[in-house]
């Protein structure tokens, strides 16, 4: 049956559970938990402290001890580091707790819709049979059987309307299924950068798909005559920061945010890194075309990166460069909003978040890399994507 209001109240009065907003706000503050620890876990070399998925070493926890594993098969992949394990699992948790809360928001927006819990509810069970499959050894099966479940939410996110944010709910856990899949890539592929890339992509694609539906469900418009300009001004900003964002996972996973110190490199025992130059120089020998290359095949294990120092000065210049064009467009952008009545405090928000974040990368540099910048450097960009994604779902012409 599918459930209709009025014309006037589709664009923000979405037909939703009473509570579907408040599992939304908490869904939205746990997935940027997930993303910031990832990061931790990222940048503290401990992505492949778990090299089984979904287990560690064969436990639903964690080891605490090398001797509890010594006979485990994943011991012949990677040695247990009991500093670093729990990281990666805690991590695998958080993530699947915000599956369940995916998956009861998608169960919410699809109750009125015929047969709309049973879809969700097949794919689901699809998605998880395929992973003791999986765990069996029938990859490709598995793969299939989780593609399937992947394809049922997908079609109904096609066939739906978003009236009750069904579309939107169903899309998310079907983001939220492909990220799981991908933090498995990520071990099992070592590390590969354009599925680190991805998952950080996917990560900041979940938030902003979980903060645009909390705003919906809220009902707090901004009504403005200029609303539909803002509005493009929006969607340009976030279309930037995404590159921006998918830049600096690349930046990431190949380790070259450090590849402008001396001579390319920065050791323990030297710290210098160059900026605003890089080794020296303001436009170095730079090799783009090897740094972004994004297949590399498989079975190279990419913990330290694999590239040449001019590959990945090629990789941070470009990070650098469009930094610039970001903080260009994000400053202009908030210029315009602090003429806008109403958007003030948004305007404010939006510059010192950009700025901040433009330090953040700069003593990211100058600090060599210190792990509580850097993971704060992470934060800033999903806080900037809440602001951004947050006018985008409150902006509305008057009627």
């Amino acid at each position: 049956m599918t459930h209709r209001l009025p014309a006037h109240a589709t664009a923000f009065r979405p037909a939703t559970h009473k509570h579907f907003h408040r599992i939304a706000w908490l869904a939205a503050a746990l997935t940027l938990c997930v993303i910031v620890f990832g990061a931790f876990v990222r940048l503290s070399d401990a992505g492949l402290s778990c090299p089984d998925w979904p287990t560690c070493y064969g436990r639903a926890a964690w080891p605490q001890a090398a001797s509890e594993v010594v006979d485990h098969a994943a011991t012949a992949i990677r040695e247990f580091e009991s500093d670093k394990a729990w990281r990666e699992q805690v991590h695998r948790h958080l993530a699947a707790t915000l599956g369940v809360l995916v998956l009861g928001l998608a169960l919410l927006a699809a109750r009125r819709r015929r047969y709309g819990v049973l879809q969700v509810l097949g794919a689901s069970l699809l998605v998880a049979l395929a992973i003791p499959l999986y765990m069996q050894g029938h990859v490709m099966a598995a793969l299939g059987i989780a593609a399937l479940g992947e394809a049922l939410l997908l079609f109904a996110a096609l066939r739906w309307s978003n009236i009750d944010l069904a579309r939107a709910a169903a899309l998310t856990l079907a983001v939220v299924i492909f990220q799981a899949l991908l933090g498995k890539w990520t071990v099992t592929m070592l590390l590969k950068p354009v599925i680190v890339m991805g998952h950080l992509l996917g990560g900041m694609l979940t938030f902003s798909l979980l903060v645009w539906m909390a705003w919906r469900a809220t009902m707090q418009p901004i009504v403005l005559v200029d609303a539909p300009a803002l509005r493009r001004w929006t969607f340009g900003a976030i279309g930037l920061l995404a590159v921006q964002i998918a830049l600096g996972g690349w930046v990431s996973a190949n380790y070259a945010a450090l590849a402008c110190g001396a001579g390319g490199w920065v050791t323990e025992s030297h710290h210098y890194v160059d900026f605003p130059r890089c080794v020296g120089e303001w436009w170095p020998q730079a090799d783009f075309r090897e740094g972004f290359v994004l297949w590399r095949g498989v079975g190279v294990d990419y913990e330290g990166g694999v590239l040449d120092g001019a590959a990945r000065i090629a990789i941070q210049l470009a990070h650098r460069v469009m930094a610039i064009a970001v903080f260009a467009y994000l400053i202009a952008f908030s210029v315009r909003l602090l003429r806008t009545p109403g958007l003030r405090g948004w305007a404010i928000a939006l510059a010192l978040l950009t700025c901040a974040q433009v330090v953040l990368g700069i003593l990211n540099v100058k600090l060599a890399l210190p792990l509580a910048v850097a993971v704060m450097h992470n934060a800033g960009a999903a806080l900037l994507l809440f602001v951004l994604v947050s006018l985008l779902a409150r902006l509305k012409r008057p009627d």
